[in-house]
């Protein structure tokens, strides 16, 4: 079978860091065994800007893959210069304070200048970097696009016109349904404009890859010219070669760990409260919480409020391999969905890591969405809805009596790999292959 060309356009990529990144990382990791030869497009870390760095996820790249990398034309460096801060804003600017005016304009600008999103400044230099390999006699069989960005779903829009390329359309994340969107205060004007572009790529991309059933639901419902054969749902999985480090759960605490963000929006102070109020009822055993990641001032202040600062480790952004091993070195492994409009769809990254490594989760958020019925499959875990303080405190005291048993709580090892990344990536490759119908 002969090799096909891809052309892999991703704004995050190492050394960026985050979930974001690993999607793109993971499917460009193994493609090749699946006779695509991937071509990666991204920006210059010089000259982007990433929300985190992890210099650890380089090792994933493979040796064959050639990464081009541009040049960009962003207004984060001069936010920056105005506004006094290092760090640049999640979401585009969604998720600043409101209570400052100056905080309020860069909102506004963004939601009303920059459509769909502060990073368009990049697609003039992607599409430049192309049309320099074609004026070479490069050509390619099929582009992705993958976003957030959304930005980049647009310079798929474009390769397809100019060089009538099959274009698969990866969007990790619901565009004009994003939880912030109604934050960016956009005029009607700015809405529409927003909306067209969602809609003219989900209707001329050849195929739109979705991470849960959910959000193929939302995408569906833009226009009355798609077809949900067209929607693919491929989740984020796990990479088997991260966890070949062996299981070791602690014998001397029930330690409960949380890897990633957590802010008040993901509404765990029922179970925090829970937690303090099993502390008590169980004295004998050492009950213990591990944030691995960004933990808001909000959820420091809940678990004050609960007695938990002194059985709680906050550990800072670690790598992804650091945060891997701090999972197999847990007892139980606590996840949230964010309380926010359309939540049912998001079906974290992290969640898949969770299920490599068998151990029981226990998951904050709704009962009938894509994280429970993905729980529910593989009989891993409990999903405890945001105001069920009685079935937490229960979840936990039954949780203590099985310790007392035995420290380790670990689950049977799965005996599927239907969520491994090579077989998802064997799923992409299928469809990069698929005919492109007239």
């Amino acid at each position: 079978m002969s090799t096909l060309r891809l052309l892999v356009i991703t704004y995050y990529w190492p050394p960026s860091g985050g979930a974001g990144v690993q999607r793109s990382l993971k499917f460009v990791k193994h493609l090749p065994s699946f006779d695509v030869e991937p071509t990666v497009i991204t920006v210059d870390p010089e000259k982007g800007a990433y929300p985190v760095l992890d210099l650890s996820l380089a090792a994933d790249i493979p040796p064959s893959v050639r990464v081009l990398r541009t040049d960009t034309s962003e207004p984060f460096g001069s936010y920056k210069k105005l506004t006094g801060r290092q760090q640049i804003p999640y979401g585009g600017f969604a998720n600043e304070s409101k209570t400052s005016l100056t905080q309020r304009f860069f909102k506004f600008v963004r939601g009303n200048v920059f459509i769909p999103d502060p990073r368009r400044g990049w697609n003039r230099h992607v599409l430049r970097a192309v049309a320099e390999l074609y004026a070479k006699g490069e050509r390619f069989d099929a582009v992705l696009t993958s976003s957030p960005p959304h930005s980049t779903q647009l310079i798929g829009l474009e390769l397809k016109k100019r060089y009538n390329l099959r274009w698969l359309a990866d969007l990790r994340d619901p565009w004009t349904d994003i939880y912030y969107h109604h934050e960016l205060n956009q005029t009607p004007l700015a809405r529409w404009l927003d909306a067209r572009y969602e809609r003219q790529v989900l209707e001329q991309a050849d195929a739109v890859l979705v991470t849960s059933p959910d959000t193929k639901r939302l995408f569906l419902g833009k226009s009355p010219s798609l077809s949900s054969e067209k929607f693919h749902v491929l989740p984020n999985g796990y990479d088997e070669s991260d966890f070949r480090e062996p299981s070791t759960p602690p014998a001397d605490a029930l330690l409960i760990t949380h890897t990633g963000t957590i802010t008040e929006t993901y509404h765990i102070e029922l179970f925090l409260s829970a937690m303090d109020e099993c502390a008590r009822q169980n004295p004998d055993v050492p009950l213990r919480l591990r944030f691995v990641g960004k933990v808001s001032d909000g959820v420091r202040r809940q678990l004050e409020e609960n007695d938990l600062t002194e059985r709680t480790e906050l550990i800072s952004f670690v790598p992804h391999d650091e945060s891997v091993s701090y999972l197999l070195r847990s007892t139980v492994l606590l996840m949230a969905i964010p309380d926010v409009p359309h939540n049912l769809g998001i079906l974290p990254g992290k969640v898949f890591e969770y299920l490599a490594a068998n151990k029981p989760i226990i998951c904050i958020g709704p009962c009938d969405s894509d994280a429970a019925n993905l729980l529910d499959e593989c009989g891993a875990g409990r999903v405890l809805p945001y105001d069920a303080y009685g079935a937490m405190l229960e979840h936990l005291n039954n949780l203590c009596e099985l310790w007392r048993a035995n420290s380790s709580l670990d689950l049977p090892r799965l005996t599927h790999t239907r969520y491994s990344r090579r077989a998802l990536t064997k799923q992409l490759a299928k469809l990069i292959k698929a005919p492109v119908s007239s």
